[in-house]
């Protein structure tokens, strides 16, 4: 019996899932071992030092993503059980998906690809641009939708990296720009070419309640918390790590008190924003990213902790509206205020921390791991030695011009190819609502007077 054509677009996501995963089985199978295990003692403590170095970093990093960005996500009323399952969906199908592709880019050799704990890190690393990315239009897109904007970004992204920290040896140990800066433009390019020149009216289901914002502050706490491991877990183990360790708690304790400094200043009744905190709090942790493993003073760390969380409160206050007015640009989330403008800021910072610091005191110029293992690391610093502060300067600012026009290209090419009418993109009304993808108990047992509206998004299903 023949599929009914308004029956497709609701199996379109099993059957892509399915696929890709048994793809990716066939894939294990045929390419990926493990090392062989070593009889020299040397080599075996090697790798247990470097296990319990490292995966207590990677647990904090998983509880980051899953759980606190998860629950920062759930501001919106009636699509937090959406917010979480999606978000942990892209996390898992990401970083899948960027093993393989890192694998057969960078360590392929004999027919094999040896999988570690490292190579495993660096492809989550990869994933949070697409859990970033997607703030921009979150609620207003379909989960096949979503699919196939982390298909499309994870090779973008693994590209734009290579050219930045390969090739233009930039510095920048916690993601700043590479991963920040990157995702925030990819989000918004996608966000433009979805949505195109329409301006998307306030949905009666976007405003956050104070239990949504709570457990949306609750995330931010979270991720508050466990930032430094995120920013410092690719230094290397010593001085450099305890340094990015430091400059982190720093310039995250003094943007969480200049946030709420800024938000009350803003009211006229001198109250806190839940926005505000919810993202301000952690623009100090984007910005310092760039240079925390260099020596730069603890004032600084302060000082750009602050400036961050200033510039993302004016942007949500200001900024935001300006570009859905100007430009039509819509941003769900508030990305750009997060990531991009404490991101541009961290960058600069970058430039200014490489002019005045002696070569002598730059901190560990040579302490980012890239997918590509130490190699990419050795070159960096042969190519800070040779070009010196100038040139070095010159190369953050064109890895930041990279990161910038890369993310907006694909971004833009991305968002065209999301207007595909087979990916399903939920109707207006049916916008930032559970009851679209999930089967709500309480709704089902007790219905109410809206009862007619959800027995249609029910219906509306079958096309969606």
């Amino acid at each position: 019996m023949a599929v009914p054509p308004s029956a497709r677009p609701r199996r379109l996501l099993p059957l892509f899932l399915g696929l890709f995963q048994g793809a990716l089985l066939l894939f294990f199978a045929l390419f990926v071992t493990y090392d062989e295990p070593s009889e020299q003692a040397e080599d075996t403590n090697l790798v247990a030092n470097q296990v319990y170095s490292t995966f207590p970093f990677f647990q904090d990093i998983q509880v980051m993503l899953v759980v606190g960005l998860g629950l920062l996500l759930t501001f919106l009323p009636r699509y937090g059980f959406s917010a979480l399952t999606h978000n942990f969906l892209l996390l898992n199908f990401s970083m899948q998906w960027a093993l393989v592709l890192q694998g057969l880019l960078h360590h392929f050799h004999h027919g094999q690809i040896h999988l570690d704990l490292h190579k495993l890190l660096v492809s989550e690393f990869a994933a949070v641009t697409v859990l970033i990315s997607v703030g921009a239009i979150l609620g207003r897109a379909s989960p096949c939708q979503l699919l196939l904007m982390a298909t499309c970004e994870i090779p973008a992204y693994l590209a734009s990296e290579w050219v930045i920290v390969t090739c233009l040896g930039v510095l920048d140990v916690g993601g700043t720009i590479t991963i920040h800066i990157f995702s925030c433009y990819f989000g918004l390019g996608v966000s433009k070419a979805l949505f195109r020149a329409t301006q998307q009216p306030l949905h009666s289901k976007e405003t956050p309640t104070p239990r949504s914002d709570l457990m949306s502050l609750v995330g931010t706490l979270i991720l508050w918390v466990f930032w430094p491991s995120f920013v410092a877990v690719l230094c290397q183990p010593g001085d450099s790590q305890h340094r990015a360790i430091l400059n982190t708690l720093l310039a995250m304790s003094a943007s969480a008190i200049t946030t709420m400094v800024a938000s009350s200043l803003l009211e006229r009744d001198g109250k806190l924003s839940p926005g505000h905190l919810q993202n301000g709090s952690l623009a100090g942790g984007v910005a310092i990213g760039v240079v925390a493993d260099m020596a730069v003073p603890p004032a600084a760390a302060l000082a750009l902790g602050s400036l961050s969380a200033v510039v993302c409160v004016l942007g949500f206050r200001f900024l935001t509206p300006l570009l859905g007015r100007k430009l039509t640009l819509h941003d769900q989330c508030g990305i750009h205020n997060l990531h991009g403008l404490p991101g541009l800021l961290g960058a600069a910072a970058s430039v200014v921390a490489v002019l005045v610091a002696s070569k002598d005191t730059s901190g560990s110029h040579s302490s980012q791991l890239s997918p590509a293992g130490g190699n990419a690391s050795e070159a960096a610093e042969g190519q800070w030695e040779g070009r010196g502060a100038g040139g070095q300067a010159l190369c953050q600012a064109a890895g930041l011009a990279v990161a910038v026009g890369a993310s907006l290209l694909a971004g833009l090419l991305t968002g065209a190819a999301l207007r595909l009418p087979c990916l399903a993109r939920p109707p207006e009304r049916l916008c930032f609502d559970d009851s679209l993808y999930f089967k709500i108990q309480d709704q089902a047992e007790s219905p109410g007077p809206d009862s007619g509206a959800e027995e249609g998004a029910l219906a509306l299903k079958e096309q969606i």
